[in-house]
């Protein structure tokens, strides 16, 4: 139990500190976006840029807002697609008693505030954004849960880690079944004969992470040309990257305090260089480091970083800056009101009702230390839409008025989600909750 509260509190410190800069980055773009400079924020992101040779059938050209989504966040869908991959064989997803709550609770935040947008958009236009309001933001969910601090019990923390884990998954076939359009089967086969020899190499524990790379940016391209989203490609790719380790924990710590104790027996009165026998047992350390580690979790453990600090922000910036207008307001604040409304009772009734009926059934466990007013916050917390529900916002709609009006929508309902939310936990949780 002490590793796996470790690891939890390590990645909900980095989710934490990357809400705080999402937050940051999404008011300087809205406040960007309402300036005398909006025009900038305006030209800058449709700005086109094309990569290959124009005059040959070899290139891409697209806005600068589109190579950050399809292009910059295939590097976050893939990242998903590792956390997915070891919850499922190391995590929280395990087994089926271990997943039955999270999955419950995935359902209901997604088919409720699906229902419930259809529901209230009847005879309206919008419909096909439906999907906008079934996802959950992980990163804004998780640092709310560290504003708690030591109140918040770990079962509750790694319920919403596996819960927002499987919302993903939903949210990821959502996008390649039904905001996909114009499919290209031929190149879909031809992406899936280079998937199916990846998966090969990576059952036969064959690993090249330059091989691996070349390949995935080739079924990344096949699937972004096909017509099918490419963020199902990342997520494919991901499930390739092998999970074992060439050197266990023991031979490791063999191996390297035997090459330290070299180290130690041929060191150099100099201050400043290494002797060749120095040099070579540094980097018989370095080779043995790199075989310690599985190569799933490494890749994680070093884009996770990248993910949070760098690619979610840009994204931020590049989708969060709505101009607040009321114009049009007629024809669109429907689209506004309806998602509002769809992530805070959709999440938070669907998450709520399908957790305790699984619970009821006895089909899933309510987790340890945790109460129902307490899985109530979290089912509030659902409604935290903001990343994905922008991305999906993107991909649903054409029309730029529904566009923003979708965005003032997932702006105000997370904002909404977010603050009751902490609120119901912040006086449901008693001091001192959070067991080691």
């Amino acid at each position: 139990m002490k590793i796996i509260s470790n690891s939890i509190n390590r990645f909900i410190s980095l989710e934490t500190s990357s809400s705080i800069l999402l937050f940051i980055i999404s008011i300087v773009a809205v406040i960007w976006a309402n300036s005398s400079f909006g025009y900038i924020y305006e030209v800058l992101w449709n700005h086109k840029f094309t990569i290959g040779f124009a005059d040959t059938e070899f290139y891409l050209a697209k806005p600068l807002f589109l190579w950050i989504n399809d292009g910059l966040m295939a590097i976050f869908f893939f990242v998903i697609g590792l956390e997915v991959k070891r919850e499922i064989l190391e995590g929280e997803l395990t087994t089926l008693r271990k997943a039955s709550l999270p999955i419950f609770a995935a359902i209901g935040g997604m088919l409720f505030p699906v229902l419930i947008f259809v529901g209230l958009n009847i005879g309206q236009i919008g419909a096909e954004g439906w999907g906008v309001p079934m996802a959950t933001d992980i990163a804004f969910t998780l640092g709310i849960l560290k504003l708690l601090g030591n109140r918040v019990p770990l079962g509750l923390k790694i319920f919403l880690t596996a819960f927002a884990i499987v919302d993903d998954i939903g949210a990821v076939l959502v996008i390649a079944i039904f905001y996909s359009a114009n499919i290209q089967w031929d190149l879909i086969m031809y992406a899936m004969v280079l998937f199916g020899i990846v998966s090969f190499l990576s059952y036969k524990q064959v690993y090249s992470k330059y091989f691996y790379f070349v390949i995935g940016f080739v079924v990344w391209l096949l699937f972004l040309k096909s017509g099918i989203h490419p963020t199902i490609a990342r997520i494919l790719m991901a499930f390739t990257i092998p999970i074992h380790r060439k050197v266990d924990c023991m031979s490791y710590f063999k191996s390297v305090t035997k090459e330290l104790h070299f180290f130690k027996e041929n060191s150099t009165e100099s201050n400043s260089l290494m002797s060749n026998q120095q040099i070579e047992a540094v980097g018989n350390i370095e080779n043995l480091t790199d075989e310690v580690y599985a190569p799933l979790q490494q890749l994680e453990h070093n884009l996770h970083g990248w993910v949070s600090y760098l690619i979610m922000p840009i994204f931020a910036l590049a989708n969060a800056g709505v101009v607040l207008s009321f114009d049009g307001l007629e024809d669109t604040g429907h689209i506004t009101t309806n998602i509002a409304l769809a992530l805070v009772l959709g999440n938070t009734i669907g998450i709520m009702l399908m957790s305790f009926i699984g619970i009821k059934l006895k089909l899933a466990d309510l987790p340890e230390g945790v109460n129902y007013m307490q899985l109530l916050g979290v089912s509030l917390l659902g409604g935290l839409g903001f990343t994905m529900s922008l991305f999906i916002a993107n991909l649903a709609f054409e029309d730029v008025a529904l566009i923003s009006a979708a965005k003032m929508g997932i702006i105000i309902g997370s904002l909404v989600a977010g603050g009751l939310g902490y609120l119901v936990l912040r006086f449901s949780l008693k001091p001192n909750a959070a067991k080691e």
